[in-house]
């Protein structure tokens, strides 16, 4: 006979205070969750894994150990702290939520979803995740782990992404009033460790009686997805002036749209069709300067589409003018510059040198 709802958490909760991971965010049992800790870690874990966030977030929360604190911060600064873990829009969404939470709530975030969820970067899942665990509401985040977990527990054959639905009601209905916040990260943790997308430990699962996915001897088939797809290729090109003291030229990125805010070297807009040099020429950061191809391309995969950056180079004067910020090499690393521009940077560091008008 299935456990019921009530047993199936009540097993899942003794598990978790067996098993419980140590977080850098997560307090000892007993102790109540900071709702900032709680907030900045779920927004850093957003497609990005427990490993590469911690010291992200130990190096945030020493810079920034309040709320007020990162409120009053300069949005360059949260920029480039956050360098590394992408996504950058998450960061200006977290600049302005604390922004927001100071000026309309007197510091203090809403305990209810409804509450949260009107707050900027702060969606469904984060909501659900803030309620529940730092202000014991019986609400249920689901993430990656979750939808795993609870898509072998019950074999939920429909695929992915119309399988949601079906996988948010059946988590909700396994959530108890009481520790609502433990469960959620329970649930997180058995993903984690145990009932991981790889050579599930089903010996090891207190829900191995009851999963229907591991009685198929299918665990590693759920949850069923759809036919992957090929991400489409853009192309740019890449403009690395130099001027004749060695400073490169650096230009901020719209504050909308990807990598808003950002520090980049300056390129043509990405898109399918190559890119002719006479085209990209007309958007030249300068006219009349004597540009270079520099061998290799850089190429970098971003969530919907992969990127390839042809980059040309060329010199020009000390007194050139140019539309962004000269930047000396030496003091890149004061600059909020994704991924992808720093590969853009070891390219061209690493290309010929190039000659041209001094």
């Amino acid at each position: 006979m299935t456990p019921d709802a009530t047993e199936l958490s009540a097993r899942l909760l003794a598990w978790y205070d067996r098993e419980r991971r140590r977080l850098p965010w997560r307090p000892a049992p007993g102790v109540a969750a900071d709702p900032y800790a709680v907030w900045i870690s779920e927004v850093m874990l957003q497609q990005t894994t427990v490993a590469a966030v911690s010291p992200y977030f130990e190096r945030f929360l020493a810079r920034w150990p309040r709320l007020a604190d990162l409120a009053a911060a300069d949005l360059d600064d949260v920029l480039h702290a956050w360098q590394g873990l992408g996504y950058y829009s998450r960061a200006r969404n977290l600049h302005a939520c604390a922004r927001r939470v100071v000026a309309e709530h007197e510091g203090r975030f809403p305990a209810s979803e409804e509450g949260l969820r009107a707050l900027p970067g702060i969606g469904a899942y984060t909501a659900a995740a803030i309620a529940a665990i730092a202000f014991g509401q019986q609400a249920t985040p689901v993430d990656g782990n979750v939808i795993r977990v609870l898509a072998r527990l019950y074999a939920v054959v429909e695929p992915l992404p119309r399988a949601r639905s079906r996988i948010e009601d059946l988590a909700k209905a396994l959530t108890p009033a009481r520790r609502p916040g433990d469960f959620a990260q329970a649930v997180m943790d058995l993903g984690a460790t145990v009932c991981r997308p790889r050579q599930p430990n089903c010996p090891a699962c207190p829900w191995h009686d009851a999963c229907a996915a591991r009685a198929q001897g299918q665990a590693e088939v759920f949850p069923v997805r759809p036919p992957a797809t090929v991400k489409p290729l853009r192309r740019g090109v890449a403009f690395w002036l130099v001027r004749a003291d060695g400073a490169v030229l650096l230009r901020r990125r719209p504050e909308r749209g990807l990598l808003g805010g950002m520090m980049e070297v300056p390129s043509t807009p990405w898109r399918a069709e190559p890119w002719p040099l006479a085209e990209a020429l007309a958007l030249a950061p300068v006219a009349g300067a004597s540009w270079q191809a520099l061998p290799g391309l850089v190429r970098h995969t971003f969530t919907h589409f992969t990127l390839e950056l042809a980059v040309i180079a060329a010199r020009v004067g000390a007194m050139a003018a140019a539309a962004g910020l000269w930047t000396q090499p030496q003091d890149f690393a004061a600059q909020a510059l994704p991924t992808v521009m720093k590969k853009v940077v070891r390219l061209a560091r690493a290309g010929p040198q190039v000659s041209g008008r001094r």
